[in-house]
């Protein structure tokens, strides 16, 4: 998600003694002033309104915001902890926070907690240094104090307190119950970049044990007393209501304890999964289609193509494109078609929920916007936000699913809680085929692209129209669209880095029934494709090298053109490679920062496979660079699959890959090498997530084509070299 940055942001920072602890946070305010907050009584109970916690045994654990989804969010924000408090590694921990928006905001977002957007590491950057700054200045204070000494004269390294005059040496837990009554210090600096010793370093992740031995505890294993497990019987087309049930089978199957109905469909539930699964399957429920999608996928995507032909609300227009293309000396025209993806986490959605007996409420789930999920169940259960208590656990992939703009999940969870009287914990379970079906998809999409090059082989002139389901309508974030233009639809065509003098991009917000979401990098996912693979076509029909091309348009875009050079250099472009064999160039920016990959593919026929992936990423300060290599490697496995073959499909409006026989993932023996070359840098970090997604798939169709001399425009690219487009 691409979301408004705040205007103003100002500076708080509190702490409480909490059992000995020493408990320090920073708060950017969302355009407003800063302001204090009152330290609380150790004997009282406190409000978690901190980052950081240093207990009595040493250790630093970081609260951390933001959903640990697998892309080592912890970690990172943990090497940033212990670099300000002068830390060693093995003292450091990670926890969840709790959901409170106004403590915990994503400041790229506004007053709203969550993870997306690849916005973790570069929203918490300045907040958690300041907060560790001032945490070590205050441990300073206390062993001054505590020694009689002055704090100018007190040092600090590898988690040891030390005043070299003396030779007296300290823990942090020994002076955390001291620290925590001292004022908090004002005006912090952080760390010079030249003192540095753990940020830019490999640490080793701080999950990696508790995920190799089984001690993790995800979602899928909470285990409450007296619960039950519910799974949904949900309509096979979207829209699509119950008319009728006959639940007599259902109820007859041992292990069923009760079949109830929601808005979503029909919820039966047991005393473990298979008996809850065997009693959805013997449901007889009859559907009213009146209001479904009934569409197929080819259907739609021909309505695409027709709206595709007409004029669509202007996303970006600069210079006059049809002048500049009447005049070029040659015009390429070129159509693109997208489908439906699903996000097939390897964890599928769960989560559980239970009424306390105040009429309060608790649930555990892998939340990535605790507020809308929050805000979510007290609408269902009729309380106020309050009264719902989040205990967020790591998440077994989303790739943005668990990000729903309905919480849909969570709220039927809830809706089971309150139709089954909330007398037992509801543990609500979607299977695979329920993962895949269910919705919600990456849009399909549709782009339509006109560029012409003049007599020297420049562009003049590039009309560009995407179709494509809005992801922000209907949703708390429609007010980000702006003249009718979905950005996230445009995003990385009308914004593009290249120095196209005459560029008109225009959009349409298809009308149809299949729930959509962002899909790991959003609308970069196919933007960055058509762009990619239309400037190779536009640099060979100009006798260009691609990558001359390209820098020859990015002389404002100095990060793109770094990124793009050491790509190129590392792969030992322009080197000669056998018979059958090509290699193709995409470079891309998207969420602050910048991929470039040069994919060197082998073409057998209609099959393609990927011998080498050289990425160079530009993200700003590495603070972690293991981590980043690991999301770079971790966005080629989980892209490949989708660039290669992966398509949601539906005949009659009904969702034809139900499991990953049909939808399969990237396999060990198709995974390429893949080599990740960081870009130095010193300006504060951007994204790392998501921007590795967007340049695969043109790197490596604009090699198929090097390979085999034909385009294969439209994703995935073995469909599209079948039907030879």
């Amino acid at each position: 998600m691409t979301l408004p940055s705040p205007s103003r942001r100002g500076f708080l920072v509190g702490a409480a003694a909490v059992g000995g602890a020493l408990v320090v946070g920073t708060y950017m305010s969302l355009g407003r002033p800063g302001r204090a907050v009152a330290a609380t009584p150790a004997s009282g109970p406190v409000k978690p309104n901190a980052f950081i916690r240093i207990a009595p045994d040493d250790t630093v654990t970081v609260l951390v915001k933001h959903l640990e989804m697998g892309q080592g969010v912890s970690t990172g924000l943990a090497t940033i902890v212990a670099e300000e408090l002068d830390a060693s590694w093995a003292q450091m921990r990670a926890a969840p926070a709790p959901a409170d928006a106004e403590l915990y905001a994503n400041l790229a977002w506004g007053p709203v907690q969550g993870t997306g957007g690849s916005t973790s590491i570069a929203n918490s950057w300045t907040q958690l240094r300041l907060a560790s700054a001032a945490a070590r200045a205050m441990l300073v204070a206390a062993a001054a104090e505590a020694w009689g000494v002055p704090a100018s004269e007190i040092a600090i390294a590898a988690g040891v307190i030390r005043h070299p005059a003396s030779g007296r040496t300290g823990g942090f837990g020994a002076f955390a119950a001291r620290a925590a009554a001292l004022p908090v210090p004002a005006d912090m600096r952080p760390k010079d970049p030249a003192a540095w010793v753990h940020i830019g370093q490999p640490r080793p992740r701080l999950d990696s044990s508790a995920k190799t031995d089984g001690t993790a505890v995800y979602s899928l294993d909470v285990r409450r007393p007296g619960m039950l497990t519910a799974v949904v019987a949900h309509p096979p087309r979207f829209g699509a209501r119950v008319r009728s049930v006959d639940e007599t089978a259902a109820r007859a199957v041992p292990g069923v304890v009760d079949v109830v109905r929601i808005p979503t469909g029909v919820a039966v539930l047991g005393r473990d999964t298979w008996s809850a699964m065997r009693g959805r399957d013997a449901l007889v429920v009859t559907w009213d289609d009146a209001r479904a999608e009934t569409r197929s996928s080819a259907a739609l995507a021909a309505e695409y193509r027709a709206l595709g032909g007409r004029p669509g609300a202007v996303a970006a227009s600069r210079g006059d494109a049809g002048a500049a293309l009447a005049k070029a000396a040659r015009v390429i025209e070129a159509e693109y078609d997208f489908p439906y993806l699903a996000h097939a986490a390897i964890e599928p959605l769960n989560g559980t929920i239970a009424r306390n007996p105040d009429g309060s409420v608790e649930a555990w789930g892998a939340f990535q916007i605790p507020t809308m999920d929050q805000g979510t169940i007290a609408s269902i259960l009729d309380l106020t936000p309050d009264r719902v208590t989040l205990h967020t656990l790591p998440a077994g992939g989303s790739f943005g699913r668990r990000a729903s703009t309905t919480s849909d999940w969570i709220a039927e969870a809830a809706w089971i809680l309150k139709a089954s009287g909330g007398g037992a914990p509801i543990h609500l379970v979607w299977t695979r085929e329920d993962d895949m079906r269910a919705g919600h998809f990456r849009p399909m999409a549709h782009h339509r692209v006109r560029a012409g090059l003049d007599a020297a082989g420049r562009i003049c002139g590039w009309e560009h129209r995407i179709v494509a389901k809005s992801l922000l309508m209907g949703t708390p974030f429609e007010a980000m669209l702006a003249g009718g233009v979905d950005p996230s639809t445009t995003e990385g065509v009308a914004d593009t880095p290249y120095a196209i003098p005459d560029l008109r991009v225009e959009a349409h917000n298809a009308r149809e029934g299949v729930p959509v979401l962002w899909w790991r990098s959003v609308g970069h996912t196919h933007t960055a494709h058509v762009m990619e693979t239309m400037i190779d076509e536009l640099a060979r029909a100009a006798g260009q090298d691609p990558v001359a091309f390209r820098l020859g348009l990015l002389g404002n875009a100095p990060r793109s053109a770094a990124a793009l050079r050491l790509a190129a250099e590392r792969a030992g472009w322009g080197e000669p490679l056998p018979a059958g064999r090509g290699r193709g160039v995409a470079v891309h920016a998207s969420f602050g920062s910048v991929a470039a990959m040069v994919a060197e593919v082998t073409a057998d026929g209609p099959r393609l496979r990927v011998d080498r992936i050289v990425a160079a990423v530009d993200c700003g300060v590495a603070v972690n660079p293991d981590v980043i290599r690991a999301q770079v490697e971790g966005s080629v496995g989980f892209a490949l699959s989708a660039v290669l073959r992966n398509r949601v499909t539906l005949a009659d409006g009904v969702v034809q890959e139900t499991n990953f026989d049909a939808y399969e993932p990237t396999r060990f023996r198709e995974m390429p090498r893949v080599e990740v070359h960081i870009v130095p840098s010193g300006v504060d970090p951007t994204g790392i997530g998501e921007p590795a997604v967007p340049p695969l798939a043109p790197a490596i169709a604009n090699a198929a084509a090097a390979a085999t001399g034909t385009r294969m425009r439209s994703l995935p690219l073995e469909a599209s070299a079948r039907r030879g487009a």
